[in-house]
């Protein structure tokens, strides 16, 4: 359980410092072209995701994302109690990896956001994003195809920051660490309850469908399997 909660918090913070940090890159590498910015901020966050799954994934499942968690409890594939933990970890990646982020192009480690992001369309984004995630993860797994997961949760992260209204945070860790810069990924504090509870919705409207997709749903094929569980169960 300890390589597992370390993966997981290594994990969510590399990948909330690939956002943040592209997102700054961006900011400044093209100044006032806002297509270009989030061209290259969902191009980095895309391949950072893929890589980034593949590191982490054979050792806690790579969640990196308190939905995900919450799929996996709610399908059978962990206990409560480990799941409070995987998103507990995933809550201080998500803050210390946006702060390392900021540290890197010489911000202060915290820039709270200022950055508004409260509308009937964002949240509707937010629903869908979420959904896709899960339906995507589910999908792949339930039919065997694990190794595929990766590449297509990391082209669908790349493709949702562009028809999604939202940009597609599609995660409460990397939402909560996201208020921690006040920079182009940034999202203001006061958005954020919102912007989770139209994930929540995501999330489970995702998982209603994936049963009924896959009726036969097995508890244990979130996204990749958990290797020390398996060696607990064997």
């Amino acid at each position: 359980m300890a390589r597992r909660l370390l993966a997981e918090l290594l994990g969510t913070g590399l990948l909330v410092a690939v956002v943040v940090g592209s997102g700054i890159a961006a900011q400044r590498l093209s100044p006032g072209d806002i297509g270009l910015q989030l061209l290259e901020n969902s191009t980095a966050t895309g391949a950072g995701l893929v890589a980034l799954i593949l590191a982490f994934g054979p050792v806690s499942g790579a969640h990196f994302n308190p939905v995900v968690t919450l799929a996996d409890r709610l399908l059978g594939g962990m206990s409560s109690r480990d799941g409070i933990w995987y998103v507990a970890v995933q809550m201080i990646g998500a803050c210390a990896g946006a702060m390392v982020a900021n540290l890197m192009f010489d911000l202060p480690a915290v820039t709270v956001s200022t950055h508004l992001r409260s509308s009937s369309g964002l949240w509707l984004g937010e629903v869908v994003a979420t959904f896709g995630l899960l339906t995507v993860i589910l999908g792949l797994t339930r039919t065997g195809r694990t190794s595929a997961a990766p590449y297509a949760v990391g082209a669908y992260i790349a493709a949702a920051y562009w028809f999604t209204s939202s940009t597609s945070f599609a995660n409460p860790a990397v939402t909560v660490g996201r208020t921690l810069t006040n920079t182009f990924a940034g999202i203001a504090p006061s958005s954020v309850p919102a912007f989770v509870t139209a994930q929540i919705v995501g999330a489970v409207l995702g998982i209603g469908v994936a049963r009924l997709l896959h009726p036969k749903l097995d508890a244990a094929d979130i996204l990749l399997p958990h290797p020390d569980t398996a060696e607990e169960t064997s």
